[in-house]
């Protein structure tokens, strides 16, 4: 288990700490720490705080990411997600949340409304080269693969447009004929 400290700020006095709702929860659900209720209209976004800071040990990172059954029920979710924490930040967690949905939402203090999952990170070095290996999917994406269960088979091995499957990556992923 990786250890992470964590400072309670003013506004999360009384709310619980990030918590695990299951034995085997991957995300911990985070809590606002709003002083009023708060309406997000329908195509609004906000930054909720969530009343602490952390402190994670080098190598990790915490991702905020959105909660699936606010998302199903109401059309809420958390933009730029996952949002990165990094192990040399130590500033307020906050969540940006945003309604997709048709109806408003209101988000009232100690509702759950994010999950934290912490994960171990790697580091890369990046290598300038003339030329990138060739692979059997080279440079096909958005949608190149298919939707259907079982491998899809790509148009050609390389870059260049998906026409057999229906996706023009040259434009942008742009049906085609």
């Amino acid at each position: 288990m990786v250890r992470v400290a964590l400072k309670r700020l003013p506004e999360g006095e009384g709310l619980p700490l990030p918590t695990y709702m299951s034995e085997h929860a991957a995300g911990a659900d985070l809590f606002a720490a709003l002083g009023d209720e708060l309406t997000l209209l329908p195509g609004a976004r906000a930054l909720i705080p969530c009343g602490f800071s952390i402190a994670l040990p080098p190598g990790y990172e915490a991702q905020v990411r959105p909660r699936s059954g606010l998302a199903i029920r109401s059309g809420v979710t958390c933009l730029n997600t996952p949002g990165t924490i990094d192990a040399d930040y130590r500033g307020h967690v906050q969540v940006v949340l945003a309604n997709l949905g048709s109806e408003p939402v209101v988000v009232r203090r100690g509702d759950r409304i994010a999950q934290l999952v912490v994960a171990p990170v790697s580091r890369a070095s990046f290598d300038v080269v003339e030329e990138l290996p060739t692979s059997v999917r080279g440079a096909d994406g958005f949608g190149s693969t298919g939707v259907s269960g079982g491998p899809q088979r790509l148009s050609r091995a390389g870059s260049g447009p998906s026409t057999e499957l229906g996706i023009n990556s040259a434009e942008g992923g742009a049906p085609v004929k």
